[in-house]
């Protein structure tokens, strides 16, 4: 058997290798006698099969299982030359060339390892910055949009027209076509106007009534509406006025915090206002994280930081790229795509600058969140996924088991890790303002 290795790069390598047909043979009638001590075949008692019944009776597979230990010996000792252990290797070695001949098959195998990733003084690549300030007047004004919120709502003495910000207390009835529909009615519904809690143009239309006034209110379902029957609709509602609330006013004092700071008996305006603030600098922080620093520090380390990258990785990536993209191409230009080697390939290269770019950011991530000793564990990953399905109203179990049948766990967990990594990295270049 020859065999020539040849490592491309950090990252890639390919095994060559002609295995003659001996070889081949060799390999046949050692698994046949293998499998004559264990084959039941009709007229023979079992482990007494001849090997030329068992040739015969398993033919093909025993080809196939003779050339398949061929190739791992090729894989073996072509590993053995490049000195590559197996425990480095990423993904399943792939036949790129299976060239069979009445006397030989040519072979290359390709190979990808994990690629080492020499981080140096990644610290010094994170900049310091100024912790986000919230000012008094800021946090005033959130505690005094906390109060109304916690305010109740009282009927005005005096019969006025409507305006943003009253609370409409209403009878409708909603109707298509002349037809009432399902969940087109109600009675003292409290509606306060500006929620935009109705459909647009709802309460807009109420703005000027008065109490005990009766209105015709139209208008359109949006095209994108839940209720596929009433989508794009143009829809009708009798309304009726029964009365006009506003948020009664409340006194900002410690009875006022303590209502707000359940739990704490003790509890004084000047500790709510300390937490408020403390609430709204770590808004402000997440808002500054998420929407400016973390992208630009991860998008510094992968300008900073060079290495080769898995040629299957980043092809992978390409293919999840190429799949969405047809999702939204028409079966003309899919059929072209199919018909045109060159067409597929030129699209493929269209995406291939992102996919390397991801490709790299991902093991940055991996071999910064080994440096920084950060783990997600599973537990986690369910922990944050049921707390997003209850926060969304839905199932948690059921939104767990569905991310896990779609082996988008990993996924989910590589996300977690990075946004832990990177907000290690950012905390510690905070500066007081």
């Amino acid at each position: 058997m020859q065999i020539k290795s040849n490592k491309i790069d950090g990252a890639n390598a390919t095994i060559e290798a002609t295995i003659l047909r001996e070889v081949i043979d060799a390999n046949l009638e050692k698994i046949a006698k293998e499998l004559a001590k264990t084959a039941s075949v009709q007229g023979f008692r079992k482990g007494k099969v001849p090997i030329a019944i068992v040739k015969k009776q398993y033919g093909e597979r025993l080809v196939q299982d003779a050339e398949s230990e061929a190739l791992r010996d090729v894989l073996s000792k072509g590993l053995e030359e490049l000195n590559i252990e197996n425990d480095s290797l990423i993904g399943e070695p792939n036949i790129s060339k299976f060239d069979k001949s009445d006397d030989k098959i040519e072979v290359v195998v390709k190979v990808a390892m994990r690629p080492v990733i020499e981080l140096g003084d990644y610290a010094s690549m994170v900049k310091d910055f100024e912790k986000p300030v919230v000012s008094d007047e800021d946090v005033e004004k959130r505690i005094q949009e906390l109060a109304e919120g916690q305010a109740p709502l009282k009927d005005i003495a005096r019969n006025r027209k409507m305006k943003d910000g009253d609370t409409a207390v209403i009878d409708f009835e909603g109707s298509v076509d002349g037809k009432v529909f399902e969940g087109g009615t109600a009675e003292n519904f409290e509606l306060l106007l500006g929620s935009g809690q109705f459909i647009p143009g709802f309460e807009e239309q109420l703005i000027g009534v008065k109490r005990d006034d009766a209105v015709i209110i139209k208008v359109t379902f949006p095209e994108n509406y839940g209720g596929k029957e009433l989508a794009g609709k143009d829809a009708e509602f009798k309304v009726k006025v029964n009365g006009i609330k506003v948020k009664d006013e409340v006194v900002i004092d410690d009875e006022l915090a303590k209502k707000m700071l359940p739990g704490q008996e003790d509890a004084t305006l000047e500790e709510l206002t300390k937490q408020v603030k403390i609430q709204m600098q770590n808004e402000k922080l997440a808002k500054l994280y998420n929407d400016d620093l973390k992208p630009a520090l991860l998008e510094t380390f992968v300008a900073g930081i060079n290495f080769d990258l898995p040629e299957f990785v980043v092809d992978q990536e390409i293919d999840m790229a190429l799949n969405k993209k047809a999702q939204s191409m028409s079966e003309e230009e899919i059929t072209e795509l199919r018909e045109s080697a060159d067409k597929l390939n030129e699209l493929r290269d269209t995406f291939r600058e992102d996919a390397q770019r991801s490709v790299k950011a991902t093991f940055i991530i991996d071999a910064l969140a080994a440096a920084e000793n950060i783990k997600v564990e599973e537990q986690e990953v369910m922990q944050t996924i049921y707390y997003e399905a209850m926060q969304m109203g839905q199932d948690p179990q059921k939104a767990y088991e569905q991310y896990k049948e779609s082996g988008y766990l990993p996924a989910v967990q590589m996300s977690m890790v990075e946004d832990k990594v990177l907000s290690q990295l950012l905390n510690s270049k905070i500066k007081e303002a």
